[in-house]
């Protein structure tokens, strides 16, 4: 069973297109918001929405909401569990084409 501290290992929840995507777009920052995200992946605010809270279900993305010059914004971010799962999910598919 892979548990988010199984560097190496096939992560179906990851290996969806736009949920790798999402995890591939957070992995080189601390986090970025989801106006951001959402642009970046071309996606619908609903799509984008309902990865994220896969992910965050899951414990591998942070999901903040936060007041900026008045208006609401939502900053997400991987979690430790979700670096370590998407690290070992890109090892895993290295290995296979390896």
């Amino acid at each position: 069973m892979n548990t988010p501290s199984s560097p190496g290992l096939f992560d179906e929840l990851i290996h969806a297109p736009l949920r790798l995507r999402i995890c591939a777009s957070l992995a080189p920052v601390q986090w970025a918001e989801f106006s951001q995200l959402r642009d970046a992946l071309d996606v619908a605010d609903s799509v984008l929405s309902k990865h994220v809270r896969q992910l965050a279900d899951a414990g591998y993305v942070s999901i903040e909401k936060f007041a900026k010059l008045g208006r609401s914004h939502t900053r997400v971010s991987l979690t430790r569990d979700g670096r370590t799962a998407y690290v070992g999910h890109v090892a895993a598919l290295r290995e296979m084409l390896a």
